[in-house]
């Protein structure tokens, strides 16, 4: 029973956070805001990931998983890899930092900051990634995004009005 919540939570997870996502995208932005939101997301989301995917060729702590080490069997899915940064810690703070930035919806994203770091104890507990594993992909989610979160002042007026029109 233990396994298959572990399994829930390192696997499953990530569905929720996207979901979570994808609602605080659709509903807390104002429409007129979307395509200037999907553009700064999709390019934090571009740059996170390739900045993960350079650190990775160039940087790998460990050759062998966990399991791999230990003899065991995975208990979540995982990619055939060395598996330094986690893509779902990645993914996972790249969607929290997403909401944050363009909603500033504290109660979500402190939910989706909450579920992020659940995920990645899960992985660790399921034996897939290291603890370095996970924050690495916290970290370069972190410096990926962030350049993408402010906004000029025009843009804050225009999400002001969206505001009123609703």
């Amino acid at each position: 029973m233990i396994d298959v919540m572990l399994r829930i939570v390192a696997d499953g997870f990530v569905v929720i956070i996207f979901l979570i996502a994808a609602y605080s995208f659709i509903v807390k932005i104002p429409k007129q805001m979307w395509k200037y939101w999907a553009i700064r997301i999709v390019l934090a989301g571009i740059t996170s990931y390739l900045f993960a995917k350079l650190i990775a060729y160039f940087y790998q702590p460990e050759t062998l998983r966990p399991f791999e080490k230990l003899g065991v069997d995975a208990g979540a899915a995982y990619l055939n890899n060395p598996g330094f940064p986690s893509d779902h810690a990645l993914f996972a703070m790249f969607l929290t930092l997403a909401v944050w930035f363009s909603t500033r919806h504290k109660a979500l994203s402190v939910i989706l900051l909450s579920l992020t770091l659940l995920m990645g104890a899960a992985r660790v507990l399921a034996l897939v990634h290291t603890p370095t594993d996970v924050i690495g992909g916290c970290l370069i989610a972190i410096v990926g995004c962030v350049w993408y979160g402010h906004m000029p002042e025009k843009v804050v007026k225009l999400y002001k009005r969206g505001e009123k029109n609703e």
